[in-house]
């Protein structure tokens, strides 16, 4: 399964920075970044060209590197696969 290891792009894109909550850069060893915000009430989630989830609200939009054929395994799957990690 080649797509296990890959890694996820993202984009939050929100159309003013009154809409976001937090985001915090730590100077440790971790590394961690945490980006918190809200696109607003959803308008429409859709998949553009079968590769990237888009999910477009009223005061944003959240692009995720996530192909439709990924995610149609059931819930007792998905949840499966969290606990291995």
């Amino acid at each position: 399964m080649g797509s296990e290891n890959k890694e996820r792009v993202f984009c939050v894109e929100l159309k003013s920075k009154r809409h976001l909550k937090n985001v915090t850069l730590t100077n440790g060893a971790g590394e961690s970044v945490l980006v918190e915000g809200t696109i607003g009430k959803l308008v429409q989630a859709t998949f553009e060209d079968g590769i990237v989830l888009e999910v477009v609200g009223d005061k944003g939009i959240l692009r995720l590197d996530l192909g439709e054929d990924e995610i149609k395994k059931t819930a007792s799957q998905n949840r499966a696969e969290v606990k291995r990690q």
